[in-house]
């Protein structure tokens, strides 16, 4: 080999070795992938999306090297080919930013059906570049009702004038069937469909989803949400059979006392659209029109959501779903156009499902009827393995509690039947659950089985049914009742998320109450992953304002009463700003921005010199009321005007996250007149309550809005305290100011007062109903007590959400997790630790990953277990000396202004210790 030639070998070597480094060095550099990849609010991969105009978010993981992000790229296609390098629809290119969630699209339109797939990477702090995440999809549904072909179909059941317990029409429920024949084998096949009413879909005989009462709970009159499903598994080339089972729901049931409004209820309708593309590539379309055929002669008789459900057995038709099922004796359906007075909308959140077994711990006998208890109040329905006698009625009642003497208690559900029938066949052990019906109960009540039977606990699993979210924070603590608490506020709020926020979940009413909502908000967040469940809630609100900008008492409105309320109708106001400040979420305040401005444009319309005459519900249910009403003793005024003020303030506050700077200084000079004139109204010089009566409330709402000037605050929050300590350190606030009293307390420093009210066991207190055997959050502080029985006022759930509002203080300061920026982008962990606890622990899903927070006190040290997510900082404020921290780039001790050690962390998990 001459020369040259072992000068060019010994390049290239010396090039490929260079080569090679520099690649390996590129791989070391390749961080960890993002994960938990999410659409809009919170979606996973979701069929049937509502949203053509998508916000992205991910989580960093927590990986070494991994804190922060500096840079970020999204590659979006209409095919998983495409990516990441041939993005036909978004490519956002490297955006140097450390945003990580709610990144809009801003791509291609996206239309009906469309199948979006993406993808992200990051680069991290040291600017090293993830690999690409895994890809996501999503896939739209129907957005317009120009793509429905299909024709809303169904008998008219009105014509039967069945009528119900209080002379109300009933629809009996229908079964509906289509028959058609493919030549060609399928690739995909989608079902849209909805319901004027409840629905349950079977294809050859198979169900198509496990969802609850579908398509759910809306303003009927403005939109019906609709339903995507995949049933490609299900068609088969050849002969197939769609069969739809149809009730009232909400839709035409009996809802609210309007009596009027139950007289004229439209009989249910279905609407579906069965979109199929075949392997050829060819498509076709199969529609509910006029060759369906339906009948009301099935096995479910009747089924109302207040009433209960009624099944015969004599009357099954197997294989009605299936193509061996002759239907020449069914009617031809009536048919009705699709037309652009309703809108026709994919669902925004997800549907209820059956997401929790319950076994019944233990049955009795009582008054020849058998009782099982499930020592839990719960909602849902059950599930009956039962023996009986061919031609038997089984009879189910329900109830939350039993009267002392043991008897069953059915007093609370006023009107409500709430009884399910279930009529035998044949002889032998029947499995049945109700269908189109929930109940709210902790005891079911069997009669009518086979006697020669002994009944035993595993006849009757309880359903536990909710809105499909899941658990997104945690509390414990050392202290068996405050567990309680936590579990009790947990389990009103599975029974109350049904769909909507309802005030309860058994009784003749089941709404949407606004107060409830708004002051039981952040808790919900804390505990669950709600936040879609809560905008299209808020969809419906602003569906429902009238056009003066009240806002209703229950949305969706089924009471049409145009009446209003302070604190009720602020929901539009308060939620939105609440959930804005635990997700950061920019578009909850922009969808909901025009509702807040006419809402407070009614506020003001409502008042003279700013001193507002809305009234109604005022401090709801305020325990031992001087004037013995349900509204409490706080000036119905004085609470008006302050929610005029805090709701000027919120809309303020949006508009200059929003960046609208004229309605900013609007609505700030609205909040500043507001507040003067409430002080000079309801306070004298010295900050006391003048001309009104004084209360909690009155203080609390003053304080907690921060409607007086600074020359005042410090006696009103001294007459607050003389208040309380009148009550014997008790509470006595009602829906609107049970909320503030912690939130009050907290900001005066007043933690130990606080944490008095907390733990205290008499009435009216949380644990009070602990004591009495509560397993959720109820109506009243003193709904039912062991010694005196059941309150006698005909309201009274033992099923509702209010005063567990509580749950926002117990994360944030017992806990010690709050967000000190919107979304938890900064946290703070400030536990404070008091007598009785030693220890607690709360643990919450954010946007950015898990934060956690975990102490004890043990012999005088104060330990804390900390974990903040990647891409977030932390202030963490120690009570007590802390021992020597050596600061590092992960941990920078700050100035404090209480004494207390002040920590700046970054992402990671750490242990601190201090002595108290």
């Amino acid at each position: 080999m001459n020369i040259q030639s072992k000068q060019k070998v010994f390049l290239l070597t010396l090039l490929s070795i260079v080569f090679l480094s520099f690649i390996s060095c590129e791989e070391k550099k390749t961080i960890e992938k993002a994960n938990d990849l999410t659409v809009s609010e919170g979606f996973k991969n979701p069929l049937g999306f509502y949203d053509a105009t998508p916000t992205f978010s991910w989580k960093l993981p927590v990986a070494e090297g991994v804190k922060h992000q500096s840079a970020y790229q999204i590659v979006v296609a209409s095919s998983e080919d495409l990516l990441p390098d041939n993005a036909d629809l978004w490519d956002s290119g490297k955006q140097m930013t450390d945003q990580s969630v709610w990144v809009k699209y801003e791509g291609k339109p996206l239309e009906s059906r469309q199948k979006v797939c993406w993808q992200v990477k990051y680069w991290n702090q040291d600017e090293d570049a993830s690999a690409w995440s895994a890809v996501n999809h999503f896939e739209l549904g129907l957005l317009n009702n120009s793509d429905w072909k299909a024709k809303w179909i169904g008998l008219d059941t009105k014509k039967e004038k069945i009528l119900g317990s209080q002379d109300n029409i009933i629809h009996r429920p229908q079964y509906l069937r289509k028959g058609f024949e493919l030549s060609n084998d399928v690739e995909s096949a989608r079902l849209y469909i909805t319901a004027k009413g409840v629905f349950d879909v079977a294809i050859n005989g198979e169900d198509v989803s496990d969802d609850v009462m579908p398509p759910g709970y809306t303003p009927y009159k403005e939109r019906i949400e609709t339903i995507t499903y995949d049933i490609g598994d299900l068609i088969e080339s050849g002969q197939n059979t769609i069969g739809v089972e149809l009730a009232s729901g909400w839709h035409s049931s009996r809802l609210g006392w309007r009596k009027e409004l139950w007289v004229d209820t439209e009989a249910p309708k279905i609407l579906c659209q069965l979109e199929l593309t075949m392997k050829d590539g060819s498509k076709k379309v199969i529609v509910s029109d006029e060759s369906w055929k339906a009948t009301t002669n099935g096995p479910i008789r009747l089924s109302e959501i207040y009433d209960g459900e009624t099944y015969d057995a004599n009357l099954e038709m197997p294989n009605w779903t299936t193509n061996n099922f002759s239907d020449r004796n069914w009617e031809m359906v009536n048919t009705f156009p699709v037309t652009d007075a309703i809108r026709l909308e994919p669902k925004r959140h997800t549907t209820v499902k059956s997401k929790i077994e319950l076994k019944a711990k233990e049955v009795v006998e009582k008054d020849g009827a058998f009782i099982f208890d499930f020592q839990q109040n719960m909602v849902g329905v059950p599930l009956l393995k039962v023996p009986m006698k061919k031609g038997e009625t089984l009879k189910i009642r329900f109830a939350e509690k039993l009267s002392p003497d043991g008897s069953f208690y059915t007093k609370n559900y006023r009107t409500a039947l709430s009884t399910n029938y279930y009529t035998a066949s044949k002889d032998g052990v029947i499995e049945w659950m109700p269908k189109f019906t929930f109940h709210g109960f902790q005891y079911i009540e069997l009669s009518g089985f086979d006697t020669s039977k002994t009944p035993s606990t595993d006849w009757v699993t309880g359903l536990v049914q909710y809105s499909d979210f899941e658990e997104n924070g945690t509390f414990a603590s050392s202290h068996e009742k405050l567990n309680q608490l936590q579990s009790n506020i947990v389990w009103g709020l599975r029974g109350n998320f049904f769909d909507i926020p309802t005030d309860c979940p058994q009784r003749d009413e089941r709404m949407g109450w606004t107060a409830d909502a708004q002051v039981f908000g952040p808790t919900s967040i804390f505990n669950a992953d709600v936040y879609k469940f809560w905008a299209s809630w808020l969809q419906s609100v602003r569906e429902s304002q009238y056009e003066n900008g009240g806002i209703p008492w229950v949305v969706p409105d089924v009471l049409f009463n145009n009446k209003v309320s302070a604190g009720w109708g602020d929901a539009c106001a308060i939620i939105p700003w609440d959930i804005y400040n635990r997700t950061g979420d920019k578009r909850i305040l922009e969808e909901n921005f025009e509702t807040m401005k006419g809402w407070v444009a009614y506020h003001q319309a409502t008042t003279k010199d700013y001193i507002s005459s809305m009234g109604f519900f005022a401090d709801w249910l305020q325990p031992l009321p001087k004037n013995g009403d349900n509204r409490g003793d706080t000036s119905k005024s004085l609470i008006g005007t302050a929610f005029f003020a805090h709701s000027a303030k919120l809309t303020a506050q949006t508009a200059e996250v929003l960046g609208k700077k004229e309605e900013q200084a609007k609505y700030e000079a609205l909040f500043k007149t507001v507040a003067n004139a409430f002080e000079n109204k309801f306070f004298d010089e010295t900050g006391k309550v003048k001309g009104v009566e004084e209360t909690q409330t009155s203080y609390l709402l003053a304080l907690a809005y921060d409607l007086l000037s600074e020359g005042k605050q410090g006696n009103a929050k001294k007459y607050l305290l003389e208040k309380i300590a009148e009550a014997d350190n008790h509470l006595r606030t009602g829906f609107l100011g049970t909320p503030l009293l912690s939130r009050v307390l907290d900001e005066m420093g007043d933690t130990d007062l606080m944490y008095k009210l907390l733990f205290n066991e008499t009435y009216p207190s949380w644990f009070y109903s602990i004591n009495q055997g509560a397993t959720t959050i109820w109506e009243r502080w003193n709904s039912y007590s062991k010694a005196e029985g059941f309150n006698p006022q005909k309201m009274n759930s033992l099923n509702h959400y209010a005063y567990g509002a509580i749950g926002e203080w117990v994360y944030e300061r017992i806990g010690g997790i709050e967000p000190l920026e919107a979304g938890y982008k900064v946290i703070r962990i400030a536990p404070e630790p008091k007598s009785p606890l030693t220890s607690a622990s709360a643990e919450l899903n954010t946007p950015y990953g898990k934060v956690a927070s975990s102490w004890e006190i043990n012999e005088g040290t104060f330990t804390i277990n900390v974990t903040i997510p990647p891409n977030t900082t932390a202030k963490v404020i120690l009570p007590g000396t802390a021992e020597s921290i050596e600061e590092t780039n992960n941990i920078k001790a700050i100035s404090s202004e209480t004494g207390s050690e002040e920590l700046l962390v970054q992402p990671g998990t750490y242990t601190f210790k201090s002595k108290l």
